[in-house]
């Protein structure tokens, strides 16, 4: 780890947040420092999560069958660019599983792995974005219940899905590296293991987090990590 010397001629300057400190740097978007990443989780009013997207950036996914690259581009969802962009700084992905994936339909992931990260995020909703582009395949949305109802799930179209466009369902970019991967993700489970959003059946992945759906459905993959690797 950098000194705080070394930090200080790189000028970077220290804040305090959360009762703790923390590192921020002017010349790119603020990263928390490892030991913070909890404490954003379990703060989603701090101001951390109010921060502006770049107006284009990539996210890289580890997975248990490999490595995909999701391309976000802000025009084309803000509110949801925004929020994506937060939860994989602050962690929320990593070690989580991909709970819905449904072939010839959508790959799902963003159920948090414990009950205390569900309970904080389920009702943190956030506002619709218009549909600025069509859900074709390889694009991607949040979930949602109704609208304005977006939280943190993320689906990718397996295939088009233009039916999504009429619902409000908005892209907020597409995978541009890795689809193969996206494509061989457990689906044997199809709806059973992870779908429901909207008809509210996903209680017990919410109540149970990992060791539940490790449990039930142990053949499911598993989102690694995630971060974010350009930004423009």
């Amino acid at each position: 780890m950098r000194t705080w010397r070394s930090l200080a001629a790189l000028g970077m300057t220290v804040v305090t947040a959360f009762g703790m400190t923390l590192v921020a740097c002017h010349a790119s978007p603020s990263v928390p420092l490892p030991e913070s990443r909890a404490q954003m989780l379990h703060d989603p009013s701090a101001a951390f999560w109010r921060e502006h997207a770049p107006d284009v950036y990539r996210a890289r996914f580890e997975t248990t069958k490999g490595v995909f690259v999701l391309e976000v581009t802000r025009a084309l969802s803000p509110l949801g660019a925004d929020r994506l962009y937060n939860l994989i700084r602050a962690g929320y992905y990593d070690d989580t599983r991909f709970t819905r994936v449904v072939p010839n339909f959508i790959a799902q992931f963003g159920v948090p792995r414990d009950s205390v990260l569900a309970a904080l995020w389920y009702h943190n909703t956030f506002s619709d974005d218009s549909v600025r582009t069509s859900n074709v395949r390889g694009t991607f949305a949040f979930a949602m219940r109704g609208p304005n109802d977006r939280t943190t799930q993320i689906y990718i179209n397996l295939v088009d899905n233009v039916r999504n466009d009429p619902q409000g369902f908005s892209p907020l970019g597409r995978v541009v590296e890795g689809m193969n991967v996206v494509d061989s993700l457990y689906n044997g489970y199809g709806e059973n293991s992870g779908g429901g959003v909207r008809a509210g059946k996903q209680g017990p992945l919410l109540s149970g987090g990992n060791a539940y759906v490790d449990r039930e459905y142990p053949k499911l993959d598993h989102l690694i990590r995630a971060t974010i690797i350009d930004r423009r």
